[in-house]
């Protein structure tokens, strides 16, 4: 393939493949990734080898590609349309052989329901991932502590609730040794809390936003992380449960016990306001945030800046 170049002395044939290479990347850095998979690492050698520069490939960011699902009563709790998990298979594919094991960020939509094959697939092609946004784990929970396995280098992951909470802490404390910053989205329980404790006690970073806290989680979590510095529970259902036959109550307003205990930390970043929009729908969906309801980059929101998309 060839292009005109028209210089002083009339018409000069060059070929695509003597472009500059970083000028190529420069160029590409313009594309998203979904027109950098479109084709154009075959226009030739050249183009190809800059489509495969590791600098466009630090972070894959799928949090724009959703699934066509719908919601089953029974496990996983969603069914997949083919067409939709096949979309998913040709682009990994061609995305991950472009990046060539370079990937160290990597993005998911909330709706984006990957299977096991697509987890095991990826997870063997970013052996040097740093940071997980998978906020959807319906099809793979089974499947995810073999993929800590291969993350050595993981330091930052955002995820769903999850029943099963001490085995993946256990195995991200075993393998990821240089783990350091978690978010959950959903309900944040003892149980969870205490597998923390546990199996990370040194983590640094922890974000609950907009999720459901039990009061009492919230203080254990104060009491037994030392290490950590930064804590967000910003538009938090934070919910006190009283000596019965009293109600359980929502907690609106900070009590000094609980500022004396984060104290100690770096930053703990906090929102229970009535007039706060946040904290508003994170009371009407009732501590489990329904956010196909809400502007499409709401979910990607984070007091914590490292965290935020």
């Amino acid at each position: 393939m060839e292009f005109r170049e028209i210089g002083e002395c009339g018409t000069v044939r060059r070929r695509w493949e003597d472009m500059d290479i970083d000028i190529l990347v420069k160029i590409f850095q313009s594309l998203t990734v979904f027109e950098l998979t479109s084709g154009i690492a075959h226009v030739c050698s050249t183009w190809r080898l800059a489509a495969c520069d590791p600098f466009l490939w630090r972070t894959l960011d799928l949090s724009m590609l959703k699934s066509n699902f719908i919601k089953i009563p029974l496990e996983p709790y969603v069914y997949v349309h083919g067409d939709s998990d096949k979309t998913l298979t040709q682009f990994l594919k061609i995305a991950l052989s472009l990046s060539r094991e370079n990937i160290t960020s990597l993005f998911f939509h909330f709706n984006l329901y990957v299977s096991e094959d697509h987890l095991t697939y990826t997870a063997q092609r970013c052996p040097r991932l740093k940071r997980l946004v998978l906020p959807a784990w319906n099809r793979v929970e089974n499947k995810m502590i073999e993929a800590i396995k291969l993350w050595k280098d993981l330091e930052s992951l955002t995820m769903p609730s999850i029943v099963d909470s001490p085995l993946l802490v256990q195995a991200i404390a075993t393998n990821c040794r240089k783990f350091s910053e978690l978010k959950i989205m959903g309900p944040f329980d003892i149980y969870f809390a205490s597998s923390l404790v546990t199996y990370l006690p040194t983590l640094k970073v922890l974000s609950l936003r907009c999720s459901m806290l039990y009061k009492d989680t919230l203080i254990f979590i104060l009491d037994n992380m030392c290490c950590l510095e930064v804590l967000n529970i910003s538009h938090c259902l934070l919910i006190e449960v009283p000596t019965p036959p009293a109600p359980r109550r929502i907690v609106r307003q900070l009590d000094k016990t609980i500022l004396e205990k984060a104290s100690h930390l770096r930053y703990f970043l906090a929102c229970m306001s009535d007039t706060c929009i946040m904290c508003q729908k994170t009371r009407n969906d009732e501590g489990l945030m329904r956010w196909y309801k809400y502007d499409e980059g709401l979910w990607k929101e984070d007091e914590i800046s490292s965290l935020a998309l």
